[in-house]
C-alpha cells in the first residue's frame, strides 16, 4: 500500500465513520477497487488506526461537549454529566466482551469478503427505513421540545448491544446506534451525540492493543503498511472526519437518515452481484 492508497482509503474513513454507510465496509470495498491485497492483520490495524483518528476528529467537534463531561467524571461530581459518562461506559460493555472473546473471528471477516459486506450493507438500509417510518417522520410533525425522551439507562445498553452487532463490516456502526435509539423513542440530536460519545473508548482502546502488537509485529506483516502511508491515511481520515461530523449532526437533527438507506440497499446489492 502506498501513500495514494492511504490518503484514498484515509478520506473514506472519514465521511464514511460518520455517515450511516458503514466505515469498515467501505474501506473493505474500496480495497477491492483499489486491487490492494493486505495481510489481515496489518489490514485491521490500518482500518483500528483510521478509526482512531476519527475518534479524535469527534472529541474536536465535540470539545464543547466532551470536555464537561471528562471534567465531572474524574473529578467525580456526580451531576447529571458524571451519570452520562457511566451510561456510556455502561454502553462499552457489549462491544468489549465482542472484541475480547471473538477478535480472532471479527478479523476473518476484513479479507475481502464483499459477500458479508453487501448482506450488512442491505441490513443497515432496513435498520434506517424502519427508523424512519417507525419513528422520524412521526416526530418531525411534533413541535421540537416533544420530539423524543432522554437516553435512559436501559437505552444505552441496548444502544451498545447495537454498537457490538455492528463490528460487521457493512453494517454501519453511526447508522445502527442511532437508528436503535431513535426506534426506542429518543431524541434525534441527543442520540446522535451519544453515538458518536459511545465509541471513543472502545476505539481508543483497540487502538492502545494494535499499537502493541504493531510494535511486536513480524518484519513481513510491520512492511504491509509503511510509516508513510499511515500517517497519510490518519492526517486524511482525521480532517474528512472533522467536516463529516459536523454534516451528520445535522442530517441527523433534520431527520434525512433515510436518504442513506437508499444508498447502502444499491452498494449492497452491487457487493452481492460483484
Amino acid at each position: 500500500m502506498d501513500w495514494i492508497d492511504a490518503l484514498i482509503l484515509g478520506i473514506v474513513q472519514g465521511l464514511a465513520e460518520y455517515l450511516p454507510i458503514s466505515s469498515s465496509g467501505h474501506l473493505e470495498i474500496m480495497k477491492q477497487i483499489l486491487g490492494l491485497d493486505i495481510d489481515p492483520d496489518a489490514s485491521l490495524e490500518f482500518s483500528v488506526l483510521l478509526h482512531v483518528a476519527t475518534v479524535l476528529s469527534t472529541i474536536v467537534v465535540l470539545w464543547r461537549e466532551f470536555w464537561p463531561l471528562a471534567k465531572s467524571f474524574f473529578t467525580l461530581r456526580f451531576d447529571d454529566n458524571f451519570y452520562y459518562v457511566c451510561k456510556i461506559l455502561l454502553s462499552c460493555i457489549p462491544v468489549g466482551i465482542v472484541g475480547v472473546c471473538f477478535k480472532d473471528q471479527i478479523s476473518e471477516l476484513f479479507d475481502g469478503n464483499l459477500t458479508v459486506v453487501g448482506v450488512c450493507l442491505i441490513v443497515t438500509a432496513a435498520l434506517l427505513c424502519f427508523a424512519y417510518f417507525t419513528r422520524t417522520r412521526e416526530d418531525l410533525s411534533r413541535p421540537q421540545a416533544y420530539r423524543g425522551r432522554d437516553i435512559s439507562w436501559l437505552d444505552a445498553f441496548i444502544i451498545g448491544c447495537a454498537q457490538a452487532v455492528a463490528v460487521l463490516p457493512g453494517l454501519s456502526r453511526s447508522g445502527t446506534t442511532i437508528a436503535t435509539g431513535i426506534m426506542l423513542g429518543d431524541n434525534r440530536a441527543k442520540v446522535a451525540n451519544f453515538s458518536f460519545l459511545m465509541v471513543i473508548i472502545p476505539i481508543l482502546g483497540e487502538g492502545l492493543l494494535d499499537m502493541k502488537d504493531m510494535l511486536l509485529a513480524d518484519a513481513a506483516t510491520a512492511a504491509a503498511v509503511s510509516p508513510v502511508a499511515m500517517l497519510t491515511g490518519f492526517l486524511a481520515s482525521f480532517i474528512v472526519g472533522c467536516i463529516a461530523c459536523k454534516w451528520m449532526l445535522e442530517i441527523v437533527k433534520k431527520g434525512k437518515l433515510v436518504w442513506f438507506a437508499v444508498y447502502c440497499a444499491a452498494a449492497g446489492l452491487l457487493c452481492l452481484i460483484w
